[in-house]
């Protein structure tokens, strides 16, 4: 809990995880290229160099690949590496991403600006299919954490990998921290997904589905709908490959089979999210390359705003109620 109280928003956590684990492990080094001048990181007084090899990060400059690939190395004679860069770049280090789950080798791939977040560099600087290609990489666990809980949470995992690498997706916005009084704790990283907040009165209508920066916008919508006596399930997914390897149990458990009424979100390619939604869900996310604009407008643009949602989710609701001839499906 004194880790908890120093940390902020999720895209400045981990920075702070690491300087406490810096203290607390003596054979993890890596780079800070990006990743630490994105979290206010003073990496100077903490660089390896000629003349001063007291420090424990490298500084690979612009070059993706070989800073993947170099980390590769560096896990064979037990050390515990870290890189980092752009989401979007992952692309480029691709190949050495794909070694390090052939050669069941413990990297930490850590990417920042994981979506259309990053607002007025435009399309060539906003992930769409990055995340999709990720998670389609067998061997490689990929998190996308919604806060500094969660980020604590999916260090402690990672920390316990031994033959498994892992990708840390980040966000470069600010994200609030939840209050975890009144909402679930984020021990449930463990499982990959976990209910968040459940119905306010017990009565799941319709679930929602997120990741990342998206888990705030989907408790919002949670809010916005019990207002209106539509009962609303968050659940929040930071690592598809940890719930898949859950028992069908717990998996039942947080996403009920007898609710149809599901609504996925996440601002990436919808790739892979119809197998939690189902036939009878809705996703939310994007189909297209992104765009030029501050951030508030994309996310109108492209729907990732609580009025939208939560109009996919009535919908959703309404249809299942026809379904089960239960005739006018507006809320009471």
């Amino acid at each position: 809990m004194g880790l908890l109280a120093v940390l902020g928003a999720c895209s400045y956590a981990p920075s702070r995880v690491l300087r406490a684990r810096h203290r607390l492990t003596r054979n993890e080094c890596g780079d800070g290229t990006n990743y630490y001048q994105t979290a206010l990181r003073d990496t100077k007084r903490s660089c390896f160099q000629s003349d001063d090899r007291s420090g424990r990060n490298f500084h690979f400059g612009v070059r993706e690949h070989a800073a993947a690939a170099v980390a590769n190395g560096m896990a064979l004679t037990k050390l515990r590496p870290y890189w980092s860069g752009f989401l979007i770049f992952s692309d480029y280090a691709r190949g050495a991403i794909r070694l390090s789950a052939l050669m069941e080798l413990p990297v930490v791939h850590i990417f920042t600006h994981d979506s259309i977040g990053v607002g007025q560099d435009g399309p060539t600087h906003q992930p769409v299919e990055q995340l999709a290609s990720l998670r389609a990489m067998p061997g490689l666990l990929v998190f996308r954490p919604a806060d500094a809980s969660e980020v604590v949470e999916t260090w402690r995992i990672v920390l316990g990998l031994r033959r498994e690498p892992a990708a840390l997706v980040l966000s470069r916005q600010a994200l609030p921290t939840f209050d975890r009084s009144r909402l679930s704790g984020a021990e449930g990283v463990a499982k990959g997904a976990y209910v968040l907040a459940d119905a306010p009165d017990g009565r799941i209508d319709v679930i929602l589905l997120a990741t990342g920066s998206e888990v705030a916008l989907a408790v919002a919508v949670r809010e916005e709908l019990a207002a209106e006596g539509i009962g609303a399930r968050v659940v929040s997914m930071p690592c598809w490959e940890l719930f898949d390897r859950q028992p069908p149990e717990y998996r039942d458990q947080v996403l009920p089979p007898e609710v149809t009424a599901r609504v996925g979100i996440e601002q990436a390619s919808t790739l892979g999210w119809d197998r939690y939604v189902g036939p009878g869900g809705a996703i939310v996310g994007m189909h297209t390359f992104g765009a030029s604009a501050p951030l508030k407008q994309l996310l109108s643009k492209f729907g990732f705003t609580p009025e939208k949602v939560s109009q996919t989710a009535r919908e959703l609701v309404r249809r299942r109620k026809e379904a089960r001839g239960e005739g006018d499906a507006s809320p009471a």
